[in-house]
């Protein structure tokens, strides 16, 4: 009897294991995850992260003459907390002026040089043309003397009257010669004090110049507005300890807050597909529910390579509709570009579409209690699903994953496709060397000696 009782214990056990591993295998079996071919509008649409800007703002400057005195870059010392609301003419940042203060104190010394050369030339010239003047002025007199000696020897012998008009004659001759000195002399004196005075002209405009940048050393607001950091050439804000450079001497700006973009990044494969004037639908980070309307408004026409990224994308703006006094600049948007629009299109999960070395773009269609492996034609993709043109019918039942034990089935193959594949298949043929062309070569036999 207990024998028995083992016997027909074991015997259930075989069953019960036998019918758990049915199950289990039928329950696998039905785990297959089906999907249904959809009809209706369809949107080609693009996913971007992006960055809120004003459309317009206005520039905060730094000092923009340093050029000419060689400095070429400055530190900001100090600067107001991004997001400040400042009125015009009020203080946004303080910049290094130690570099240009040593510059600024040698063309000081310079000015006061110049200015002390000015003096002394013109008080050199002053005495000179004094004494040119006064030695005229003697030979004049000499002139009158020998003309009244001349005029009183006229009772006198002829030789005395001769020797009278022949001293007159050389006094005069003397007085004509200083005269005309005096002229060349006055215009070397002339030129003299315009190359001093110029000389000193250029030292002052330079120190008036150095004067007026140094005061523009503290940087004042241009408008009204809100203060938001410039970015650097890194991408990363200029804040107190950056540099500023001359030839971008951009301290921060001061947003127009009424018109905003989204500055986004597309990526070289998508870029094709986005053009100006298509409509984005726009998402705040910091505002989940909020969603705006926006329209691309530019697409670069070259790519760039962005920081800690091997892949180069194009910048592309998103301009958003109308004004919202929550939009600050800086925030994280997320946008839809919506490249093209199906209106009555039937479409399919990506994961649904299969392929094989022959590029036949299949899907696993359930028909009944049977799977059928069909060919489809496939049109515009998105994120998530793809337009199926041909080999499928609204509602059909997909599989969106090779169902077990089907991967081998033949696949199903569309009659408008056949042209196109015969054609591809000669022009293969066409390709490859023929049997005729080949040349063969015979080796002459080797003689026996």
């Amino acid at each position: 009897m207990k024998r028995n009782l083992i016997i027909a214990g074991s015997v259930i056990v075989v069953v019960l294991i036998g019918y758990f591993v049915v199950s289990g295998n039928k329950t696998g079996e039905s785990t297959d995850i089906m999907s249904v071919v959809k009809k209706g509008k369809f949107k080609v649409e693009i996913e971007t992260t992006g960055e809120l800007e004003a459309k317009n703002s206005v520039k905060i400057l730094g000092p923009s003459g340093l050029r000419t005195f060689q400095i070429w870059q400055v530190n900001i010392q100090k600067i107001v907390d991004e997001g400040t609301v400042v009125r015009k003419g009020d203080w946004v940042a303080t910049l290094d002026r130690s570099e240009f203060q040593t510059k600024y104190s040698q063309k000081q010394i310079d000015f006061e040089k110049a200015n002390s050369k000015f003096i002394q030339t013109q008080l050199d010239t002053t005495l000179i043309m004094r004494q040119s003047r006064d030695e005229l002025i003697n030979l004049k007199y000499a002139v009158e003397e020998k003309d009244i000696i001349r005029q009183q020897s006229k009772f006198e012998p002829p030789a005395t009257i001769k020797q009278t008009e022949i001293d007159l004659n050389k006094a005069k001759r003397g007085y004509q010669q200083a005269l005309d000195n005096y002229k060349i002399k006055k215009n070397q004196n002339i030129e003299k004090m315009n190359e001093v005075g110029a000389e000193l002209r250029k030292v002052k405009a330079d120190f008036e110049a150095m004067t007026r940048v140094g005061e523009s050393f503290d940087v004042k607001a241009p408008e009204d507005g809100m203060v938001i950091y410039e970015k650097g050439w890194d991408g990363k804000p200029i804040k107190a300890g950056s540099q500023v450079s001359v030839w971008e001497p951009t301290v921060a700006t001061l947003p127009d807050l009424k018109k905003m973009q989204s500055k986004t990044f597309v990526n070289e494969v998508d870029i094709r597909k986005i053009k100006a004037g298509q409509k984005v639908e726009v998402g705040l980070d910091a505002y989940p529910d909020k969603k705006l309307k926006g329209i691309v408004t530019h697409v670069a026409n070259v790519g760039e390579q962005r920081p800690n990224s091997d892949a180069k994308v194009f910048e592309v703006l998103v301009e958003i509709e109308g004004t919202d006094a929550t939009l600050r600049p800086s925030m994280t948007t997320s946008n839809k570009i919506i490249a093209n629009e199906v209106p009555d299109a039937l479409y399919v999960p990506l994961e649904c579409l299969h392929s094989d070395h022959d590029t036949i773009t299949y899907v696993f269609r359930q028909k009944g209690a049977s799977t059928v492996k069909q060919e489809v034609i496939v049109g515009e993709t998105n994120s998530n699903d793809a337009v199926v043109k041909s080999g499928l019918s609204e509602n059909d039942r997909l599989f969106l994953s090779v169902p077990l034990g089907n991967a081998d089935l033949t696949v199903n193959l569309l009659p408008e496709m056949n042209g196109k594949r015969k054609k591809k298949n000669e022009e293969e043929d066409k390709a490859k060397p023929t049997v005729a062309s080949q040349k063969i070569v015979s080796l002459p036999s080797p003689s026996k000696k």
